[in-house]
């Protein structure tokens, strides 16, 4: 299957893994934090990457706090949000991931992928609208480092998903708020997702054509989830 994206009226973007490259470092960042929990606790069992994609990727930063440590039968206090980094709480673990990537982040910065700037290009030449859809509340800042934030008049972060009270990926809520927000209707509107949580809210959701790129999840574990295309690179969508 390919796109005829005359079908197509917009496109809803994940960032992270799907525009740049940042899963790689929130990936850094999410085993840096994790696994020194583990040695704090005196957990045997390491953090692996497979942790990552199983119960990390995707979700909104808290909740990917709360199902790793119940893959392990760690149990700890909920906490605020306004828990500094160095709190013992699902929200300070959560604080002190974003910490480290953040870092990370000014350190090394970030480059978008060429195959999906050609993409993003190719669809701006044609006049298709294209939002960000992104767990992360550092989609601003990413799109701004990668030099990409102009392509995008719609960004539905994790900020503005928790202002709104919208639930976070598996469920759909973001991608539907986003193809509103861009004035798109949903039965038209093409999502392109990295992660299997991210793949099976645009599945929920009920769009026509969920993309899947495969950057690590594995294309079973994606079409599994619901992806109805599998691609390595954006390119491969190029019209």
């Amino acid at each position: 299957m390919s796109l005829d994206w005359s079908d197509y009226d917009g496109v809803l973007f994940d960032l992270d893994g799907v525009i740049t490259p940042t899963a790689e470092v929130h990936m850094r960042a999410w085993a840096a934090m994790f696994s020194q929990l583990l040695t704090d606790l005196g957990v045997a069992e390491p953090y692996t990457d497979q942790d990552y994609f199983d119960h990390v990727d995707g979700k909104p930063r808290y909740d990917g706090v709360r199902a790793f440590l119940a893959s392990r039968g760690i149990e700890l206090p909920e906490g605020s949000p306004e828990d500094p980094p160095t709190a013992q709480t699902v929200s300070g673990l959560g604080n002190r991931k974003d910490a480290v990537f953040a870092e990370e982040l000014r350190t090394d910065g970030v480059e978008a992928y060429p195959g999906s700037v050609a993409l993003l290009d190719a669809l701006r030449e044609r006049g298709v609208p294209m939002a960000i859809v992104s767990s992360s509340r550092n989609a601003p800042a990413v799109l701004e480092a990668a030099g990409v934030a102009d392509y995008f008049p719609v960004v539905m972060h994790g900020g503005v998903a928790a202002e709104r009270g919208l639930a976070g990926k598996p469920a759909p809520d973001t991608f539907w708020a986003a193809a509103d927000d861009l004035g798109v209707a949903r039965d038209r509107a093409v999502v392109v997702e990295d992660a299997t949580s991210g793949v099976a809210a645009g599945a929920a959701g009920g769009f026509p054509a969920v993309v899947g790129v495969d950057r690590g999840a594995g294309e079973q574990a994606l079409r599994e989830a619901g992806a109805t295309l599998v691609v390595q690179d954006l390119a491969e969508l190029l019209p």
